[in-house]
C-alpha cells in the first residue's frame, strides 16, 4: 500500500466516477503533520531499501538513495543546521539548480522547522538583495557552479538579515563562506524529532516561494505544513506515478514547479526520482534519458515537447512510459497530436500556479485528455470560474478561476496562506470566500475548463473578449512558427487590436506575403474576428528566468510606441471597446 493511502484512505483506482472522487476523496492528518518525519521517516523505517532517487550529473555521474538514505542524510542536515545555530521559523535561501542535495537539505529544514526559499542559479545581485532582504533571510546556500556565488558579493553591504552564507563544491572556502559539504559531513545522522515549542504544527509556515514577476517585483507566496498533502492529487492522481517506478520532471530546483513535479507527490506515491543536473536543454537528450534509465512517468512543459518532437522520435525505445503531462503554459494541438503519432501516449494538461497544488487536470482514468482542455477540479479544491461581480459564469463565458477559501472553518491543502507577509496584500487576492488566481477560462459543454489567459492578456476588440492560446494554438500549426505571443495592440477605433510576435522557424523569411499567409491562415481556422491584423517578426521572445513569455513587455513596448496614451487606454477599457 502506497504511503499517500494512509492520508486518502483507499488508493486513487478505487474511485470509480468522478463523482465519487469529487464527493469521497477526503484527507486525514495530524495537527503536527510534517513530511520529513510523516512520509520520509515512515519510508525509511518500513521500505528502507526502495530507490526514491537516481541523481545523474551532467557528466554521467550516477548517485543513488534509497528512502533510508532520505532519512538519514536529512537528520545529518538537521544537525547540521542546528549547529550553526539555525532554528525553527528561521529563513533559508537554496540556490543548488539540480544538487541532490537541495532534496536532501530541504527534509533537513522541515526537520527543524526552518522555512526552504527556493531560487534560481540565474539572479543577479539585485536580485538576492531584494529575496534576502523581503523574506528575511538568514542564511544563503549557493551552488559552487557558474559565477553564482560571485553575483551574490556583488550585493554585499545591502544584505539587512543574512547572518552566514555557504557554498556547495568546496568553491570560495575560507573567503567568508563556509563549506557546506566539508562540515555536513562531519554531522550526525542520529536525530530526534523535537517536541514542545521546537515542535512544527501544519498551520506554521514550511516553505516561501516567490511568483515569476511577469509584472513588476515578484511576490513572496507562503505555504504551511499542508502544503505537500495537497500535491497527492498532483503526483499520484495527474502525473499517475508508479508505485516502485522512476518519475522524471524536468524541472531546476530553483522554481515551484520542482516542488510540483519532484518531490512531495511523487513520494507520496513511492515512485523513485529521476534527477538529471544538466546544463542545457536539448530534446535529443531527453530523449536519451528517457530510454536509458527506462522512465515510467513524465512532465514537462509544452515548448519542450516541440523540442523533443524536433528529433526521430521512433528511434527511442520509449516502451517503459505509461504517464505523460505537461503545466506551465498552454497546450497546443499539435504538439498533443505530433506527441501521440509517435509514442502512442496522450499528454495530460494540468493548471495550478506557485500558490497551489494542481487544481484543474484531465487526472482520472475515465477522463479523455483533450488539446485546450485543462480538465476537470480536483477533490478538495472547489473551483469556480467567476464573473467581475463575482457571479458564476454560464458555460461558454470567459471568467477567473476561483477557489473557494473558507479561512474560518478549514483551508485547502496546498493552498497558499498568504501575500508578502501582509494582511492587505492577502486580501487583494483572497476575499469574498474565494482565491482569485489572475488567470480566466470558460467550461465547455462538457463542463471541461479551456484556459484562455492571464487577466491582463485577455484582449478587448470591438467588444468582443479575445483570449490569446486560441489565437496561438492556430498558429502554431503553421509550418513557419517555431514561436509566438499574441497580445493586444491600442487602438482608437478598437480598443486594441490583435497583434501576434513570431519567432520564425529556420528557413523561413519575413515577408508582406508570408504576413497575409498567416493572417489568413487564422481566418480559416478560427473565428474570422480573433485573425491578427498586426504581425511582427522577432528573433526571440521576452521571457522570464523560468521560461514564461513577458506578454507584458511587448504590451509596454506597443504602448510607448502608440500615439495613444495611458489615460486614453484606461478610458478604453472602460467603455469595453
Amino acid at each position: 500500500m502506497p504511503i499517500y493511502e494512509k492520508f486518502v484512505g483507499k488508493s486513487r483506482d478505487e474511485f470509480k466516477s468522478l463523482k465519487d472522487a469529487q464527493e469521497n476523496y477526503k484527507l486525514t492528518y495530524n495537527d503536527d503533520f510534517n513530511f520529513a518525519y510523516d512520509v520520509i521517516d515512515v519510508l525509511g523505517m518500513e521500505k528502507p531499501d526502495k530507490l526514491a532517487m537516481l541523481w545523474v550529473s551532467n557528466e554521467g555521474e550516477e548517485k543513488r538513495f534509497t528512502f533510508r538514505d532520505m532519512m538519514l542524510e536529512s537528520n545529518r542536515a538537521a544537525n547540521f543546521f542546528k549547529s550553526k545555530g539555525i532554528k525553527k521559523g528561521d529563513k533559508v535561501l537554496l540556490v543548488l539548480k539540480r544538487s541532490y542535495l537541495f532534496w536532501i537539505l530541504t527534509l533537513g529544514l522541515h526537520k527543524i522547522g526552518a522555512i526552504m526559499i527556493s531560487a534560481t542559479s540565474m539572479l543577479k545581485a539585485k536580485d538576492y538583495t531584494y529575496r534576502c532582504n523581503s523574506a528575511e533571510v538568514k542564511c544563503v546556500i549557493i551552488t559552487g557552479d557558474d559565477n553564482c556565488t560571485e553575483y551574490y558579493d556583488d550585493g554585499e553591504g545591502q544584505y539587512k538579515t543574512v547572518e552566514m552564507k555557504m557554498v556547495t563544491k568546496h568553491k570560495n572556502a575560507g573567503k567568508a563562506w563556509i563549506d557546506l559539504e566539508a562540515e555536513f559531513e562531519a554531522c550526525s545522522t542520529e536525530w530526534t524529532r523535537p517536541t514542545g515549542s521546537e515542535a512544527t504544527n501544519v498551520h506554521d509556515t514550511m516553505l516561501i516561494s516567490f511568483s515569476s514577476g511577469t509584472t513588476g517585483y515578484p511576490k513572496i507566496i507562503t505555504h504551511d505544513f499542508s502544503y505537500p498533502l495537497g500535491h497527492i492529487m498532483t503526483g499520484v492522481f495527474w502525473h499517475r506515478v508508479v508505485d516502485g517506478g522512476l518519475h522524471f520532471t524536468v524541472s531546476d530546483s530553483g522554481w515551484a514547479k520542482c516542488l510540483w513535479g519532484k518531490f512531495y507527490g511523487q513520494w507520496m506515491g513511492e515512485t523513485a526520482l529521476l534527477v538529471y543536473d544538466f546544463e542545457k536543454f536539448s530534446g535529443e537528450d531527453i530523449l536519451g534519458k528517457l530510454e536509458k534509465y527506462k522512465v515510467t512517468t513524465f512532465c514537462v512543459p509544452p515548448t519542450m515537447y516541440r523540442f523533443m518532437l524536433q528529433n526521430d522520435v521512433s528511434k527511442y525505445d520509449l516502451s517503459s512510459l505509461t504517464h505523460c503531462c505537461t503545466a506551465g503554459e498552454a497546450l497546443n494541438p499539435e504538439i498533443f497530436n505530433t506527441w501521440k503519432a509517435a509514442t502512442g501516449l496522450e499528454i495530460h494538461e494540468g493548471f495550478g500556479q506557485s500558490e497551489t497544488p494542481v487544481c484543474l487536470a484531465t487526472i482520472y482514468p475515465w477522463c479523455k485528455p483533450i488539446p485546450g482542455a485543462i480538465g476537470y477540479p480536483v477533490p478538495g479544491l472547489d473551483v469556480h470560474v467567476l464573473d467581475e461581480h463575482g457571479k458564476s459564469c454560464q458555460r461558454g463565458t470567459i471568467g477567473e478561476i476561483c477557489i473557494h477559501y473558507d479561512s474560518v472553518n478549514s483551508h485547502p491543502c496546498g493552498l497558499l496562506t498568504g501575500y508578502n507577509f501582509s494582511v492587505e496584500d492577502t486580501r487583494r487576492a483572497i476575499h469574498d470566500g474565494f482565491y482569485h488566481t489572475g488567470d480566466t477560462a470558460y467550461r465547455d459543454e462538457k463542463g471541461m475548463f479551456r484556459y484562455v489567459g492571464r487577466n491582463d492578456d485577455v484582449i478587448k476588440s470591438s467588444g468582443y473578449r479575445i483570449g490569446p492560446f486560441e489565437i496561438e494554438s492556430v498558429l502554431m500549426e503553421h509550418p513557419s512558427v517555431l514561436e509566438v505571443a499574441v497580445t493586444g495592440v491600442p487602438d482608437k477605433v478598437r480598443g486594441f487590436n490583435v497583434k501576434a510576435t513570431i519567432v520564425l522557424q529556420k528557413g523561413w523569411t519575413p515577408s508582406d506575403e508570408l504576413v497575409s499567409e498567416l493572417q489568413n491562415y487564422v481566418k480559416k481556422n478560427t473565428a474570422p474576428y480573433k485573425y491578427p491584423r498586426i504581425i511582427e517578426f522577432v528573433d526571440e521572445l521576452p521571457k522570464t528566468f523560468s521560461g514564461k513569455i513577458k506578454r507584458t513587455e511587448i504590451r509596454e513596448n506597443d504602448l510607448k510606441k502608440s500615439d495613444l496614451k495611458k489615460s486614453d487606454l484606461k478610458k478604453s477599457k472602460k467603455k469595453g471597446k
